[in-house]
C-alpha cells in the first residue's frame, strides 16, 4: 500500500503534497485518531515503534480518547 491519501484522513490539506519523512508526526497523528487497520498497518511498517511511541506520548493534539489506547498497545 502506498502512503495513505483517504481525503477523509487529510480533509485539511492536499495529501498529494504530503511526505511521509518531513511530515512524519502528523501523518501519524491522524492515523492514531482516525485510520482504518489498513492505514495502521502501512503506519507500523513506515515508522519506527519507537517514532509513533514518541508521538502518542508528546502529542498536543490526539483526541483524548486515542492516547491511552495507543499507550497500552505500545506498552510491550
Amino acid at each position: 500500500m502506498d502512503m495513505p491519501s483517504r481525503r477523509s484522513l487529510f480533509w485539511d490539506i492536499n495529501p498529494a503534497t504530503l511526505d511521509a519523512k518531513r511530515h512524519a508526526n502528523y501523518i501519524i497523528e491522524r492515523i492514531l485518531d482516525y485510520g482504518t487497520d489498513e492505514e495502521v498497518r502501512w503506519m507500523y511498517r513506515t515508522y519506527p515503534r519507537e517514532l509513533i511511541r514518541d508521538v502518542v506520548l508528546r502529542s498536543r493534539v490526539l483526541r483524548p480518547e486515542t492516547r491511552p489506547l495507543w499507550k497500552q498497545l505500545l506498552a510491550t
